[in-house]
């Protein structure tokens, strides 16, 4: 859809959001948050109604408007968390269930446990606009529930380790028009336009569209939007490489099996041979192994048409080991050189060790060593990596792996920046199934993709393996499920977009001015 049509059926949309709203006076608004809560869900990946999210926000807006007390606010802030969280993460289950042995009661019950976590946050943003709203004029409750809500997804990513899982910024890949401001302000300020044009909309509604103010604000923001989409921040960089992303589809049921062991390494063998590249890419832990008990004739098959990176647990000099990605140069003859590893790897420019490790799957928070008890996870004790480690040169290209979720942390990503000229992602999926935690993962790397101007690619076990331009646009991908390669042309970028060069500053500080006016007035 252009901007100018969903400009064109804003209007009619927020007519029908009235007569929605004015209909369910008698349900209870508890219930109504819980299913505002579901439809922002919709506007995920692989659904991706992007508009969802807005009108989802717009519905709880008026609800916290007319809520009762600060206590029926955060409640009703509550309600919809869980009803976004325990449709958008269901996967979770499906996770330490199946895959992870836990029996079906506790998976479930976990699972509600984290979803009421991540609830806590709407739930405190609520709270809040309760106690700040009274007495604000309409606009200024508009900022301030803009402002709110992205300081709470904020948190959201930032506590605990952080969790930024379907903040509603990602909604907004292309083609929505609202994607161009993610290279200026990031996910969470993508998200800030999402939720204020949400309030200008209750705001419209409420006065029967006789506001100019509201209709020019929601008006630019889609036009700057689509505006943005056009700017090129960064610029082509060295000479394109040819790469090959594997997919080998091994069942995660199956992938420590000691006796598929074999199947496993010909699978990502055969493929490597089958589509030669400058570089062969294999996705995290592809072959059960640590990468120094990798046999070197296995080495020699990966190497033999060009360089590959290869994501596989790497034993360190202190004993433990970490979730890392060998980069091999093609030999000149004879076998590939074998590295030897430090313990921050710091010494080896050819490797990258995990810095953001899964809390629960790859190490155990302190006091909860329990859990593992609980579920049968392998390789669950990682030691995490440097915060800063140098981009793997290959050729003109300087690549900045990232492995499984730390995608899902844009400030973490510039990290890597300027330098880097190529983002590659290397994750294992299998471990949620045929669920929606691939396609939404393929959607936050688009917005990676944007925020850094860089292309990113993405080799995964079993989906989703693509390749994504600068503008957030899938270049190409395999379908899921499927032994395949995908053979792609990167080429790399250089250049700092604006989010690059601030991070969530710009975002922040936004939020933060945005609710003000209606504190002043409290105060």
């Amino acid at each position: 859809m252009k901007g100018r049509d969903a400009l064109q059926t804003f209007p009619v949309a927020a007519r029908v959001s009235a007569f929605f709203f004015k209909r369910l006076t008698n349900t209870p608004r508890v219930v109504i948050a819980l299913l505002l809560g579901a439809l922002c869900t919709i506007g995920f990946a692989p659904f991706a109604v992007w508009p969802a999210p807005t009108f989802s926000l717009m519905g709880l807006f008026m609800l916290w408007q007319r809520a009762a007390s600060p206590r029926q606010t955060a409640l009703l802030g509550l309600a919809w968390g869980l009803g976004c969280f325990l449709t958008g993460v269901s996967w979770i289950y499906v996770s330490l269930n199946e895959f992870g042995g836990m029996a079906a009661p506790l998976a479930a019950i976990a699972t509600l446990l984290f979803c009421l976590t991540l609830a806590l946050f709407p739930t405190l943003a609520g709270g809040l606009f309760a106690h700040w709203q009274r007495h604000a004029a309409p606009w200024h409750c508009a900022l301030l529930f803009a402002g709110l809500w992205t300081l709470s997804e904020w948190l959201r990513g930032t506590v605990f380790t952080g969790f930024p899982w379907l903040a509603v910024g990602y909604a907004q890949s292309p083609p929505s028009p609202l994607a161009g401001w993610g290279a200026v302000l990031g996910v969470y300020g993508v998200g800030f336009i999402v939720a204020l044009i949400g309030g200008l909309g209750a705001v419209l509604i409420e006065k029967r569209g006789k506001s100019l103010p509201a209709w020019f604000a929601i008006v630019l923001f889609f036009a700057g939007g689509a505006l943005l989409r056009h700017m090129d921040w960064t610029q082509p960089a060295g000479a394109p490489l040819t790469v090959a992303l594997l997919q080998g589809n091994v069942p995660q049921s199956l992938k420590w099996d000691p006796n598929r062991l074999a199947l496993s390494i010909n699978t990502y063998t055969q493929l490597a041979q089958q589509h030669p590249a400058d570089l062969t890419v294999l996705p995290e832990t592809a072959l059960p192994l640590l990468f120094n008990e990798v046999p070197p004739s296995v080495l020699r098959e990966f190497t033999r048409h060009g360089a590959a990176l290869i994501g596989a647990p790497i034993a360190t000099r202190d004993g433990s080991y970490v979730n890392g990605a060998v980069l091999l140069a093609r030999p000149a003859g004879g076998t590939p050189g074998m590295p030897t590893f430090a313990t921050s790897l710091s010494e080896q420019p050819s490797a990258y060790a995990k810095q953001h490790l899964v809390p629960f799957g790859e190490y155990a928070p302190p006091g909860f060593s329990w859990f593992f008890e609980l579920a049968n996870i392998p390789m669950s004790s990682f030691t995490a990596g440097t915060a800063r480690q140098a981009p793997l040169i290959l050729g003109d290209q300087k690549i900045a792996p990232n492995i499984c979720y730390e995608d899902i942390f844009g400030e973490e990503i510039l990290s890597a920046l300027p330098q880097a000229t190529l983002l590659i992602n290397l994750s294992n999926t299998a471990w949620f199934g045929d669920s929606l935690a691939q396609p939404q993962h393929l959607q936050i790397a688009r917005m990676r993709a944007i925020e850094t101007g860089r292309t990113m690619l993405r080799a995964t076990n079993t989906g989703m393996t693509a390749m994504i331009t600068p503008n957030g646009m899938v270049a190409a991908a395999l379908p899921p499920f499927t032994i395949a390669a995908l053979t792609v042309t990167a080429q790399g970028y250089s250049g700092l977009t604006p989010y690059a060069r601030w991070g969530n500053m710009l975002a922040l500080l936004l939020a933060m001015l945005a609710c003000l006016p209606a504190i002043r007035r409290r105060t």
